[in-house]
């Protein structure tokens, strides 16, 4: 299986730098069987059945992108030098794991300023990255974090402009509620009240699960052998309520169909050895070949060619109906990546 097998040509013009507003207004694409439907996101009542349960990420995305400044002290006076940071994943020992920009003009125990209220402090570097420690804690971190950061748009948006006020709003969820993610499962983008309210008068039930979404899901497959890659860790959660109530929906005939590949990663690897509550991070890696044990079918946005979410919904709908669908999508130029539109696929077995 090789990387070249999940390349496609996408055409620039059709990578997203802002999102569908309202967002249930972005295109929907729904394949089911051989049958490829154009529609919008306010449609999908049509393809769910009273009793289908959506399994929704919860996790919150922090404004981890952060610009402060280096004090050093010399023979002829303090000097400065600007250094750009991105959080990546909290530590176990309270410090956070971080991309420093450039990493080499801040040395061991030196204090980097991002606001009169939020510094850190370097106390280690590892393999590229520095671990940062922050001189707040808690609600009041929450809060300094808030004020100083920037959302951390993918590379492919934020390579064509920065990040504003508005996407403090657009790069969350309406149901965003643990912090933690440092990228948005962005299928879930698509959902407003007014779609939820919609879903759950037309009897779709929802859980809620958590991944906290790592920088690593833009990190490229590297090898030509797609089978040797390894996949970034990410720590995720579904609760014993969450795995309930998706038991008792396949239980009863409904189906289980997460709201993007985040959550459909977390529950194939809580059913690693049968399905049930589970916590922990997870490097499951899902490509062509995977036996899915929970999920049946899935809300997606479009990826990128040769990437590992590619292989995912390769797996998912098998390679050839793939390349059918995404010929489609841009023939048809729906719009592409985080901020873009959506995709429901129903696998044949569907």
């Amino acid at each position: 299986m090789k990387l070249q097998d999940f390349d496609f040509d996408l055409p620039e013009r059709l990578i997203a730098t802002r999102p569908a507003s309202p967002r249930s207004s972005a295109r929907l694409l729904v394949a089911s069987g051989d049958v490829i439907t154009d529609a919008v996101v306010t449609d999908i009542t049509r393809w769910l059945r009273p009793g289908d349960r959506l399994v929704l990420n919860d996790t919150r995305v922090i404004p981890a992108r952060l610009s402060g400044v280096r004090r050093r002290a010399g023979p002829e006076g303090e000097t400065e030098s600007r250094i750009e940071v991105t959080l990546l994943e909290p530590r176990a020992d309270g410090c956070w794991a971080a991309l420093l920009k450039p990493l080499k003009r801040v040395r061991d125990g030196e204090v980097i300023t991002f606001s009169d209220v939020l510094s850190a402090t370097l106390v280690a570097r590892d393999d590229g990255q520095g671990l940062l420690r922050f001189n707040l804690t808690g609600d009041d971190f929450d809060a300094a974090l808030a004020q100083a950061g920037a959302m951390p748009l993918p590379p492919y948006i934020a390579a064509r402009r920065p990040a504003d006020e508005r996407d403090k709003d657009d790069y969350q969820t309406v149901w965003a509620r643990n912090p933690g993610a440092v990228a948005a499962p962005t299928a879930s983008l698509h959902f407003d009240a007014a779609l939820l309210a919609a879903l759950e008068q037309h009897g779709v039930k929802f859980s809620h699960v958590t991944l906290h979404v790592g920088a690593g899901t833009f990190l490229p497959v590297k090898v030509e052998d797609v089978t040797t890659h390894r996949m970034h860790s990410e720590w995720g959660e579904v609760s014993e309520q969450a795995a309930q109530e998706i038991m008792e929906t396949k239980a009863t005939g409904g189906r289980i169909i997460p709201v993007g590949t985040t959550a459909l990663r977390l529950i194939e690897t809580a059913a690693r050895d049968g399905f049930g509550p589970w916590q922990g991070d997870t490097d499951i890696f899902i490509y062509p070949g995977f036996e899915f044990r929970v999920a049946d079918a899935l809300m997606t946005n479009f990826h990128l060619p040769k990437s590992t979410l590619m292989m995912l919904v390769s797996a998912l709908m098998g390679a050839d109906r793939i390349r059918r669908i995404y010929a489609h999508a841009i023939a048809q130029e729906y719009r592409f990546f985080s901020y873009g539109d959506a995709s429901l696929l129903f696998p044949e077995r569907g």
